[in-house]
């Protein structure tokens, strides 16, 4: 099965492309070869997504066993694109796609949810059915947040409403909000589970599909979010809701993710001692809140899920490594096994599992390894490996990454990620500081295309995490990278200078790359120290705060972004575009013009202002792309004109 699943991932990858030019860029450029992976409830049959052309996809599914896997569609990424695809029955697949529209005349995402058979027959639309009697536009879909235990095709589904006109009918829909149905997605006959209500924005349904948990967003008269989360729940056997938590943006709350009907109780992110933690609350008058897991120095960032449910077993966290716990005592064993079996593959994650848990999907990989697919069966304990996420890159020597720490001017030791070039001694190397996006984000060991191509082309790479990422607790994050500017930079550009004292980086070859929030971080690099980078590439970067804030006017976040951004003399001194004669080192940026994160003429209005103060400046677009990029063609691209750009700056 391996090699017919290798066959078809890199038939998906390089038809559309000159296979003799897959030189190193569009060998770590290309998208990964399997998007998203599922086993079906009786464990036979795979279903995954694969990479076409553009920002398109195809969804095949395969047997466990053998056999040759079969197209079941495509979608060609314009305006839609694949997210996940996952199993209602041993017949039937629902799956998720994601677009771009500005039919409103306004650029939005926007979801759908779909059924098809895994024969690719009888495809049907599970969200509101579109009507020129809407008196809105229906953006989102809803979300699946239940699979039926009979495995049947029927699914819980939390679903959006727009209104219809009623002049001179009675037949047009006045249901307005976000709702509950369970749905067939065969017929699509559904019954209302909750009623839609404006002012839901999420459901959370318990390990035997029931609804017990509502979330909602504080607003303005004017639809902003005001930052204010509520969550409602219910007891067992009732419909009355009882307030659950509240959270505010930035501050403290509980955060239910998950509900365990057998417990009776609500998984829960909160805080304490400033750091996530995971509690579990009685879903009872009491609402007892007792610790799962904390760890004294990062925050807890996931649950570990498990079967159809969704029942959490452990949590995961991140210090020089991610690193699981698991309470369940079978998996547990499990996992020390699986360890042992697959000794240089430690990032191992549990994905999918038939409806008796009996098969299992599994990803395992490293820092070496871009990662592959396992099944393993419990009746045999056979582990056969199935897929490689980037089989373009199997011959291709990696480099180790190393958790290192280094000094802040102030004396704070910041943590970081070395690569060097494979075979590399360490020393007098052309070298990149390569901070990472958020700046609410982090970097964390193991597998990175950026990092790795760059390291295979000669540099050594050093990505560190500034005060101002997340994971590491409130008094890490200050007031974010923007605020807190001054600090977060300042950790950048230590990273340079460290990168120099110990003699890793020729100080007249060092460089910096940054995507978005990393592109505004390479950016003003060069306005706090102006000698220190020789030379400067940002992708999808923010170069005005002022400007960022006024670009979210229309969508409902823009108090929040208002708010995170802040006020003050930061908005004009922490912004590049409004520095622009203190750069000295020369400039490449890359930005799609559809990047609702980070809008194209942030970058436009850096490159107009670097070339009209006399700067070397250059602003590679990218037609029909958002932020990410999602694009293997244009990912390659990136990368050898960065090179380029690198080689001919830094003279090597």
């Amino acid at each position: 099965m391996r090699n017919l699943l290798l066959w078809s991932i890199l038939l998906s990858i390089y038809s559309t492309q000159a296979f003799a030019q897959a030189d190193a860029a569009i060998k770590f450029g290309s998208r990964e070869s399997i998007g998203h992976m599922s086993i079906s409830p009786d464990g036979a049959n795979l279903a995954y997504l694969q990479p076409i052309i553009g920002q398109g996809s195809a969804l095949l599914v395969s047997s466990v066993d053998g056999g040759a896997p079969k197209l079941i569609m495509k979608v060609n990424g314009n305006p839609l694109r694949l997210s996940w695809c996952n199993w209602a029955s041993n017949t039937r697949l629902v799956c998720a796609l994601y677009g771009l529209s500005d039919d409103a005349g306004l650029l939005l995402p926007f979801t759908r949810l779909i059924a098809v058979n895994s024969d690719g027959s009888q495809i049907k639309q599970l969200g509101q059915r579109a009507s020129i009697s809407a008196l809105g536009i229906r953006q989102f879909d809803g979300d699946v947040i239940g699979w039926n235990a009979s495995d049947d095709g029927q699914i819980l589904m939390s679903r959006s409403y727009v209104p219809e006109k009623t002049i001179g009918t009675h037949l047009a829909s006045t249901a307005e909000g976000l709702g509950v149905d369970s749905i067939n997605t065969l017929t699509l006959k559904s019954t209302r589970v909750e009623q839609p209500k404006t002012n839901i924005t999420a459901y959370i349904a318990d390990t035997n599909g029931v609804v017990r948990i509502k979330q909602t967003e504080d607003a303005s008269d004017d639809g902003t979010l005001r930052g204010v989360t509520r969550y409602f729940y219910r007891m067992i056997a009732s419909r009355d809701w009882k307030p659950f938590s509240e959270v505010r943006k930035g501050g403290d709350g509980l955060d239910p993710i998950a509900i365990d009907s057998a417990q009776n109780i609500a998984y829960a992110f909160g805080k304490k001692d400033g750091r996530l933690v995971l509690n579990k609350v009685s879903l009872d008058d009491q609402l007892t809140r007792t610790l799962v897991f904390a760890n004294d120095k990062v925050d807890v960032d996931r649950t570990i899920r498990m079967g159809r449910s969704g029942r959490v077993i452990g949590v995961e966290f991140v210090t020089d490594k991610r690193e699981t716990i698991i309470f369940d005592p079978e998996y547990n064993a499990l996992a020390k096994r699986l360890g042992k079996a697959l000794p240089g593959l430690p990032l191992v994650q549990f994905v999918d599992a038939s409806r008796d848990e009996k098969r299992l999907l599994l990803f395992a990989g490293s820092d070496t390894d871009p990662g592959r697919y396992y099944i393993y069966d419990k009746a045999t304990r056979r582990l056969n490996e199935i897929a490689l996420t980037r089989p373009q890159l199997e011959t291709v020597t990696l480099s180790t990454v190393k958790s290192v720490l280094y000094p802040a001017a102030d004396g704070t030791m910041i943590p970081a990620y070395l690569t060097l070039p494979p075979g590399s001694s360490g020393k007098g190397l052309p070298a990149l500081v390569m901070p990472h996006g958020g700046p609410s984000a982090r970097d964390e060991w193991g597998f990175d295309w950026l990092s790795q191509y760059f390291a295979s082309q000669g540099y050594a790479v050093l990505q560190p995490n500034f005060r101002g990422s997340s994971g590491y607790g409130d008094d890490w994050y200050q007031s974010n990278g923007f605020k807190s500017w001054r600090t977060a930079i300042g950790d950048v550009n230590d990273a340079g200078r460290w990168l120099i004292a110990q003699g890793i980086a020729q100080p007249k070859k060092l460089g910096i790359f940054g995507w978005s929030y990393g592109g505004y971080a390479a950016l003003q690099s060069g306005v706090l120290d102006p000698d220190l980078f020789k030379a400067v590439v940002a992708v999808a970067p923010v170069t005005d705060l002022r400007m960022l804030i006024n670009q979210s006017r229309d969508f409902t976040n823009a108090s929040l972004v208002a708010k995170e951004v802040g006020a003050g003399d930061h908005i004009v001194a922490g912004s590049p575009l409004q520095q622009v004669s203190f750069i000295k080192a020369p400039v490449m940026m890359f930005s799609g013009d559809q990047d609702l994160n980070v809008d194209i003429s942030q970058a436009r209005a850096m490159d107009a202002a670097l070339r009209k103060q006399g700067k070397v400046s250059e602003l590679v677009t990218f037609p029909g792309l958002d932020h990410q990029l999602i694009d293997s063609v244009a990912r390659a691209s990136l990368l050898s004109r960065s090179n380029d750009f690198l080689k001919k700056t830094l003279g090597f």
